[in-house]
């Protein structure tokens, strides 16, 4: 079950928005699952979305300044969930970004930069695992869990969460060499950081030398500090160009990536 809250989930906010789906749906545009309902709203839905997107939006909107669209509500349905906010009038960073001037490019980055950092430096709550804003599940297709919701945890420590990860495998018994060091990598101490988990160019919006907002924050939570740095690298097939832009608004971590490319070759495609 959820963790999170739902958001101004009165009876006419359901009522409007699953009205508006049903008559809009056929003739609106839908860009990633996110149905645009007029010039000023949108709303995201389906099976796979969880209100704790609806949560985290909010989360960062009150305790930094990073530009996020405005949620205005949120509910979950007949096992969908419904989540209404503010359509944001921008274009996904990467477009055009070849063509684009350094020194364009050079601000953009200096803006993301800081929008991360600043992300970074919140703290969590006391007693927080891995897990998302509330303390719930957390999200991602290329995590090793079920199918049917792409959900994990959540976890008490980070290295139940690496267990997890590895499939359950400890050191209890003698393993391949590369696993033997995987598994003493994991046991380290991590800190947890507030994390997006997706930080592709699809997910940021500019507009001419301005960041306006960063997007889809399904994947975010509380993760420990490497993870921001190699799921970015999990570069889209859409953008490669991006795997040259990373190290320029993310501290480099090829030690840690290289503990994740080791996991990924022996357990799973994250």
């Amino acid at each position: 079950m959820s963790a999170s809250p739902p958001v101004n989930d009165t009876p006419f906010n359901r009522y409007s928005t699953l009205l508006a789906i049903k008559v809009l749906k056929r003739t609106r545009p839908s860009i990633g699952g996110v149905l645009m309902l007029t010039d000023k709203l949108c709303v995201k839905y389906g099976r796979r979305i969880h209100l704790s997107e609806a949560s985290t939006m909010r989360f960062i909107a009150e305790h930094t300044s990073i530009p996020v669209p405005k949620v205005y509500c949120a509910f979950t349905h007949s096992e969908r969930t419904y989540i209404v906010m503010e359509r944001i009038k921008g274009h996904m960073i990467g477009r055009g970004w070849p063509k684009r001037p350094d020194q364009s490019k050079a601000e953009l980055l200096s803006q993301l930069a800081k929008y991360i950092t600043e992300m970074r430096q919140l703290q969590p709550p006391e007693g927080m695992g891995v897990a998302s804003v509330d303390g719930g599940s957390v999200f991602d297709i290329r995590l090793p869990g079920p199918r049917d919701s792409f959900r994990l945890g959540p976890f008490d420590t980070v290295q139940d969460f690496h267990r997890r990860l590895r499939l359950g495998v400890g050191p209890e018994i003698e393993h391949d060499p590369e696993i033997q060091t995987l598994i003493e990598q994991h046991s380290k101490s991590w800190p947890l950081v507030f994390t997006h988990g997706d930080l592709s160019s699809l997910n940021i919006l500019a507009r001419d030398d301005e960041i306006i907002s960063i997007v889809d924050w399904e994947t975010a939570g509380w993760y420990p500090s490497y993870w921001e740095y190699t799921t970015a690298q999990q570069v889209n097939p859409r953008n490669p160009f991006w795997a040259n832009e990373i190290y320029k608004f993310l501290q480099p971590m090829p030690e840690e990536l290289a503990m994740e490319r080791i996991r990924q070759r022996y357990f799973g495609d994250v």
